[in-house]
């Protein structure tokens, strides 16, 4: 898809279920020591750490005007409720979270989360004025049989039904091949180009190629700073969503400096 538009690449680090509240205040710390202005001049980056450590990260950035946007990996699509464990969409926007993370591979597998709930959760985390991050990507099974973009296409279709193209516009889809997450078996820089102008495309088809061009579209998948350079360089891939190497400041800041000499030329 060849429209006139600049699509502002973010690079997001997902903690996963790793740093307590002090292992998370030293790494935000250290990010913000390495990161420095021309390492976030023409990208955006993102932390998104345990639920625990969203106070510490917030206020060490807030108090010290670090360029990281803050992040969460999850949340209830209810405001409020008896829902024992959950965290509210409503509790995270008041933590200054700018990005939620919307049906990742995890969530889908492990907890069982349906595509009517990412859906939902979606919808409840851009009423409260943030960023959805929502996750699409297909299992080795399915890619083996061929049906990579059948699954992709149903996942956003259940993900986008309804929406308005200008909300659309503003999101970040993040294409997550199940087959690579934390496997080290990394998709190609092809692979990951193929999957993500399929997905503009069908962003396209769904509300409209003008908010298809402006959506920004993130890979992620056993993603590291000898690999990171070469996705960014395909045009539709706008960001890259960040495992285990997000965890160790110095490697992530490599990822976020890999991505500079190719931000952005649409």
């Amino acid at each position: 898809m060849q429209m006139a538009v600049t699509r502002r690449p973010l690079i997001s680090g997902n903690w996963k279920m790793h740093h307590d509240h002090i292992e998370a205040l030293h790494t935000v710390r250290d990010l913000g020591l390495r990161l420095k202005p021309e390492d976030v001049a023409r990208v955006d980056v993102s932390v998104h750490p345990p639920f625990t450590d969203l106070r510490t990260a917030q206020t060490l950035v807030e108090a010290e005007g670090l360029p990281i946007a803050l992040g969460a990996q999850h949340c209830n699509d209810h405001d409020r409720g008896a829902y024992t464990g959950e965290v509210s969409p409503q509790m995270l926007a008041r933590l200054g979270v700018r990005y939620v993370l919307v049906g990742h591979s995890e969530r889908r597998q492990l907890f069982a989360m349906s595509d009517e709930l990412v859906a939902a959760t979606l919808r409840a985390v851009i009423k409260h004025e943030m960023r959805p991050i929502c996750c699409v990507g297909e299992t080795e099974e399915e890619r083996g049989a061929g049906r990579t973009e059948e699954r992709l296409g149903a996942q956003l279709e259940a993900a986008l039904a309804g929406l308005a193209p200008e909300v659309v516009a503003t999101m970040v889809v993040a294409y997550e091949p199940v087959w690579a997450i934390g496997t080290g078996n990394a998709a190609t820089a092809v692979d990951a180009e193929d999957a993500c102008l399929f997905i503009r495309q069908r962003v396209a088809a769904l509300v409209g190629e003008e908010a298809a061009a402006a959506l920004r579209v993130q890979y992620g998948g056993s993603v590291n700073p000898a690999n990171a350079a070469d996705y960014m360089a395909e045009p539709d891939v706008d960001g890259l969503l960040v495992g285990g190497a997000s965890l160790d400041a110095a490697t992530f800041v490599e990822i976020v400096r890999a991505s500079q000499p190719v931000a952005r030329r649409h």
